[in-house]
């Protein structure tokens, strides 16, 4: 079973003393859930690689150190449920006598690390490191092609889980494109002096504004090209309406076209899945929309040089008939997919942290619109959109990004346990002044409230002598009591310390 915080601790202030003359003291990690005979076969292994130890007196020590952990292994049947930490070695100080002890603890909170070394001394910053955990942060950092979900104990960050979203590149080789001799209408106000009103694809200019259709106003206007490139394609397809009528598109291309068993709905539609009788539209020269039938649509498999455009409004005339702008098209696909990736995102945060007791907060890190965008589009639910304490800006969305985010967030988190300790503080001092009955400091008086088992909370200053402090604590862990530990940082800490350091909030009157 595991044992308690203060035992561990105790063991771990003697195990610090220790100091091997050579690298023959022993420190064994076993994570939760991990095969303990595995370990026992590994180290039954190590046996006999220590036969190659050159030194008579470390071979010896390290051999019967190994030979002790593998006995006390093949008591276990499975790892315990929070693992092992196994120290084992000679401690003795005079050179050439033994004193081969053993330490096997089973910590208080579920083991993460699988570890073997023999060193001088032995590997404790783990137990450490475990048992300043008090609270843990949640750790987020994300882009639109990638999130990393991690957690923050103590000082130890621990990936949970890594997401990708499948957002595809932006990339213009085998985009949907017309050919270069198609037709666009310009803006008469923007022609040159003798110009027609229409010009090829290939004549177009970035900056030019061609015929468009603002589909939410329902009228027709002029945009402007934003972007050009040229394309050659092996295959297309020649959509014909009529003698006059005949548009060449890649596959992939976007046209609209109205529904009639819909009230007329406007539908996009790629190139490849339009057939014979739909309805693409058009405009007349009052500048109103108007229906073309498709007569029959051909294809064709040789190469063509085609034009992919970027507008403004996001579609545009050509030949007469509205198609689809490709980047704008993309973008929309991309917006959609990144929504979708937000909404997978905060349900593994969902599944992870919303039940979490000891989640004191969360850090999201990432390019600057993409963390602002998750955290204000309400993807998160209430109960975590709330515990988040910082948004940071941080390069990558990978392991690295989750160190980069706590190193860039230590003010916050300093301030989250500045901020806590204030409020325990400001708590004590107010049961004090108004319900003295319910709270105490004091050695003496804390005291004979343990011995009652009155003590829900025990407050101690960092600053209470070690011996004392330990004392205290396996007095509360005795009866169930929590143990917060403040620091002289604010104003309170000191105050709180002028009163002998040592306090508590009752659970009943003595």
């Amino acid at each position: 079973m595991p044992i308690t915080k203060t035992e561990i601790e105790e063991i771990l202030e003697l195990l610090d003393k220790y100091k091997g003359r050579h690298t023959e003291l022993i420190s064994v990690y076993i994570p939760a859930d991990y095969d303990v005979n595995s370990v026992q076969r590994q180290l039954e292994a190590e046996k006999s690689t220590a036969k190659n130890i050159k030194s008579t007196s470390t071979r010896k020590n390290v051999s019967e150190a190994l030979e002790k952990i593998v006995r006390h292994l093949k008591d276990f049947k499975r790892t315990p449920a929070n693992g092992l930490a196994i120290f084992c070695g000679n401690i003795s100080h005079v050179e050439g006598q033994s004193d081969l002890q053993l330490w096997s603890i089973e910590p208080i909170m579920p083991l993460k690390m699988r570890l073997y070394r023999c060193d001088k001394e032995f590997v404790l910053q783990p137990l450490k490191d475990m048992l300043e955990v008090t609270e843990v942060f949640g750790l987020l950092v994300m882009d639109r092609k990638e999130a990393t979900i991690g957690l923050l104990e103590g000082k130890r960050i621990e990936v949970l889980q890594k997401m990708t979203s499948g957002i595809p590149s932006k990339v213009r080789a085998g985009g949907q494109c017309l050919s270069i001799e198609m037709n666009v209408y310009l803006n008469k106000k923007d022609l040159e002096k003798g110009s027609l009103g229409n010009k090829y694809l290939s004549e177009i200019k970035i900056g030019d504004k061609i015929e468009a259709f603002d589909i939410k106003n329902d009228k027709i206007v002029f945009t402007k090209v934003e972007n050009k490139w040229d394309v050659v394609k092996d295959k297309y397809l020649e959509i014909v309406i009529s003698d006059c009528w005949n548009i060449l598109a890649s596959e992939d291309h976007t046209f609209f076209k109205y529904v009639r068993d819909k009230e007329w709905e406007i539908n996009e539609v790629l190139a490849k899945d339009l057939k014979k009788g739909d309805m693409l539209i058009s405009s007349n020269s009052k500048n109103e929309t108007i229906t073309l039938e498709i007569d029959e649509i051909k294809k064709h498999n040789k190469s063509i040089k085609m034009i992919d455009i970027e507008t403004e409004e996001g579609n545009f005339f050509a030949e007469g008939v509205l198609v689809h702008n490709s980047s704008q098209r993309f973008h929309r696909v991309t917006e959609g997919l990144t929504k979708e990736f937000y909404k997978r995102i905060a349900e593994e945060m969902k599944k992870i942290f919303f039940e979490m007791p000891k989640l004191k907060g969360i850090l999201i890190g990432g390019p600057i619109p993409t963390k602002d965008e998750f955290v204000e589009g309400d993807y998160l639910t209430t109960k975590l959109r709330e515990k988040v304490i910082g948004r940071i800006d941080v390069g990558d969305s990978n392991e690295s990004g989750l160190n980069e985010l706590v190193v860039k967030s230590r003010d916050i988190l300093s301030q989250q346990e500045i901020t806590k300790e204030k409020k325990l503080l400001e708590k004590f001092f107010e049961t004090l002044g108004s319900n003295p009955d319910m709270a105490t400091y004091g050695e003496k008086e804390t005291r004979k409230a343990m011995e009652y088992g009155a003590v829900e909370k025990l407050i101690l200053s960092e600053n209470v002598d070690k011996k004392i402090s330990k004392e205290f604590k396996t007095m509360a862990e005795n009866i169930s009591a929590s143990v917060e530990i403040v620091s002289t940082d604010t104003s309170e800490g000191e105050q709180f310390l002028n009163l002998s350091g040592i306090g508590a909030m009752l659970r009943f009157r003595i």
